[in-house]
């Protein structure tokens, strides 16, 4: 029997929102350190404090979270990241960043399992399913709108010089959702049913399964080039004021939710394979109407200005979609397994992405930004096609 949506999916929503927030001010932070003289190459790697202990935790948190159970695990890893949320202001040292981003991956490793975990036990049928998952991924977008929003409004006004008091209101719903969760009826998985990720794992050596994984490294290697570095390259290579270079970001985040809210709404209409290439055709595209732009303007164009928020449209349909046509095909006992696999490739393509752009500013290769996330493109668009292909001959 399935959970009321009502009743569930509001915290699930809530839960995503936060976790973008504090994933998501990564941009924020490294646009205002690199402005009291820290570099990009420490910059570069601070993301790596991030995503390195998500990968690290994920396979470890399945047992933790099949012992503990998914509601205590997620009401847990929200008060952590409340509890961090209030005292991060009150930080003064670039060490203490690290040791918060670590912490804030380690939540959201056992974060994300849990709550794909719900989804998948409490929503039976497939539609059902994926319809959840959209919205709990489009919340994820509302964030990095909020998360901008709140900073870039603080940071261009007379108060900025307290732009971390914003971690304030993620502390805030962070215990909201915590108070959510404490009230909702949830469908655990069987904790009598023992957890072997080892079989777990060997069950997905499969090549459909390890072309998912490698598109998921690339999806969100290319997500990460965006929501963590926009800021800066706005700021940096195109010259504006700090306020609008964050609201680059927002633009881009509610181009992201528009695209996933049309995607719920439009998807049971349309072929699945025909709609997802068309997203990666159209980020192709617009890639290259941006890197010519650039490249025949000397690079003072404002194409860029305009046009890199509307990716998101496109982009942010990508991983829901193939998210959900393969969680669906797993079963019940796995999932928790399956979860902490995607959140490891998940983490390292993010952490990947912000190294290799770390190296772009450092060098001050910021003319070839576009043209360094279009690599990524295609190969998403070569890996989806081997993926669908080999689906289509297995059917």
């Amino acid at each position: 029997m399935s959970t009321k949506p009502t009743k569930i999916s509001l915290p699930l929503q809530l839960t995503f929102l936060i976790f973008s927030m504090v994933l998501n001010c990564m941009g924020i932070v490294i646009l205002q350190l690199s402005q009291e003289k820290i570099g990009f190459d420490k910059l570069g790697f601070l993301e790596s404090f991030k995503d390195l202990p998500i990968a690290f935790i994920s396979l470890f948190a399945v047992n933790f979270i099949s012992r503990t159970g998914t509601k205590k695990s997620l009401i847990l890893a929200l008060s952590i990241v409340g509890f961090c949320s209030l005292i991060l202001p009150f930080a003064q040292v670039f060490w203490f960043y690290k040791l918060w981003f670590a912490i804030i991956g380690t939540c959201f490793a056992i974060g994300k399992i849990c709550v794909y975990g719900i989804i998948r036990n409490n929503f039976t049928d497939q539609k059902s399913l994926a319809k959840t998952m959209n919205s709990v991924e489009a919340a994820f977008m509302v964030g990095i709108f909020v998360v901008n929003v709140v900073f870039g409004s603080l940071i261009a006004s007379q108060y900025s010089e307290y732009w971390k008091f914003g971690f304030f209101l993620i502390s805030l719903i962070s215990f909201f959702t915590i108070f959510l969760f404490s009230k909702a009826q949830i469908i655990e998985t069987d904790k009598n049913l023992k957890t072997s990720i080892a079989s777990h794992l060997r069950s997905f050596n499969k090549t459909p399964i390890l072309l998912f994984f490698a598109i998921t490294f690339f999806i969100i290697f290319t997500e990460q080039s965006f929501n963590s570095w926009l800021p800066s390259f706005y700021k940096n290579h195109l010259k504006v004021n700090s306020f609008f270079a964050i609201q680059a970001s927002s633009m881009l985040a509610v181009f992201s939710y528009i695209g996933r809210i049309i995607t719920a709404n439009v998807i049971h209409r349309f072929s699945l394979l025909k709609y997802y290439f068309l997203c990666v055709l159209m980020i192709i595209i617009i890639l290259c109407s941006i890197f010519l732009s650039q490249y025949f303007s000397s690079g003072n164009s404002d194409v860029p200005l305009f046009l890199f928020p509307v990716i998101g449209l496109f982009l942010s349909p990508l991983y829901p979609l193939i998210n959900s046509k393969m969680i669906s095909q797993i079963d019940n006992q796995k999932i928790n397994t399956f979860t902490s696999v995607i959140v490891i490739f998940s983490s390292l393509g993010s952490a990947v992405s912000s190294i290799l752009m770390s190296l772009l500013f450092e060098n001050q290769l910021l003319m070839y930004y576009s043209l360094y996330i279009l690599i990524a493109v295609m190969i998403i668009f070569a890996l989806s096609f081997l993926y669908f292909k080999y689906h289509s001959q297995k059917n």
